[in-house]
């Protein structure tokens, strides 16, 4: 498994495939907000608990199904699991939530694609393996550009900076970039299908509880609306899955870097199910800078220098 997780071509396909799908949430939460009639910031935050913790549920089936008996993990890993699902989905979504409800999106999206930053700057001071390199700050600073160029629009910038707004969105993508790396901490303690499941599982538990004692409700499920839901729900298991698996195998710094293409997949599809112009030199300039960041941090022998320092 390690040699297929580590080879370039399958990490940046893999990587890719897991971004693309977390973009696709985007238009997904849009059109959900309205078949479920959510209005409020309770509301939101119990749909986000009930999807992710549906998405545990499937998780769980899926592993337990690959090893043919139910998916435990150990008592010593509590801890680890459940503090990594209050990190990567309790607080990383009711940041999100409340903080775009706070803010422009153009703002929200452009601070939320800085968790690659955190992600590997966080690998630089928790891992001794993954220090920083020119070429990792580089690829960084390309990529976070491509962010800022998708997300450029007359008025959409506004101004100032609230704690409620642009504060809980950075604290988000510092939540998300920190669980990248506290992921690959954990990784050896559980298989990535465990931790993914019980992770989603314990975070989105919280979600649920948060939501419910705001006051949130979640009605109107339908045959479109559940359907929706359920694909809401299985996109989340099979990117959680398949981010873990990557991080396992490979370091923050080449995995983390395809995070700034969530904007660019998430402009493009809410552009296609919302009907909006997605042909335009913006978006392709945006495309072409990602790409070349992404590029830039997965040359070969990008971490050469670094090997050289820590043997």
């Amino acid at each position: 498994m390690e040699s297929f997780y580590c080879n370039t071509k399958t990490r940046c396909i893999l990587a890719l495939v897991c971004c693309a799908l977390w973009g696709s949430a985007f238009p997904c939460i849009k059109i959900g907000y309205e078949l479920f009639h959510i209005e409020n910031a309770g509301s939101q935050i119990l749909f986000a608990g009930y999807r992710f913790f549906l998405a545990g549920i499937f998780t769980f089936l899926f592993a337990s199904v690959m090893e043919k008996k139910p998916v435990m993990i150990k008592k010593s890993s509590l801890p680890y699991v459940f503090g990594q699902g209050i990190l990567q989905t309790t607080i990383q979504y009711v940041c999100f939530y409340i903080g775009l409800a706070h803010t422009t999106g153009a703002k929200g999206s452009v601070i939320n694609g800085s968790n690659a930053f955190f992600s590997i700057i966080a690998a630089h001071f928790l891992l001794k393996s993954e220090k920083m390199t020119w070429r990792k700050a580089a690829g960084c600073l390309v990529g976070f550009a491509g962010v800022i160029v998708i997300n450029l629009a007359p008025g959409s910038w506004g101004g100032g900076f609230t704690l409620m707004g642009e504060g809980l969105v950075l604290l988000c993508a510092f939540s998300y970039g920190l669980s990248s790396v506290t992921l690959k901490m954990i990784s050896g303690r559980e298989t990535p299908a465990a931790i993914t499941a019980y992770q989603l599982l314990f975070g989105g538990a919280v979600l649920i509880a948060a939501g419910l004692l705001a006051g949130g409700n979640v009605r109107g499920f339908t045959v479109r609306s559940t359907a929706l839901f359920i694909y809401m729900a299985l996109l989340s298991t099979v990117a959680f899955y398949l981010w873990a698996e990557l991080l396992k195998y490979n370091s923050v710094g080449k995995v983390a870097i395809f995070g700034f293409s969530i904007p660019i997949f998430g402009v493009t599809l809410s552009a296609v199910f919302l009907k909006e112009n997605v042909f335009t030199i913006q978006n392709l300039g945006a495309l072409i800078l990602v790409s070349i960041g992404i590029l830039i941090v997965n040359m070969p022998g990008s971490e050469s220098g670094l090997k050289k320092k820590t043997s």
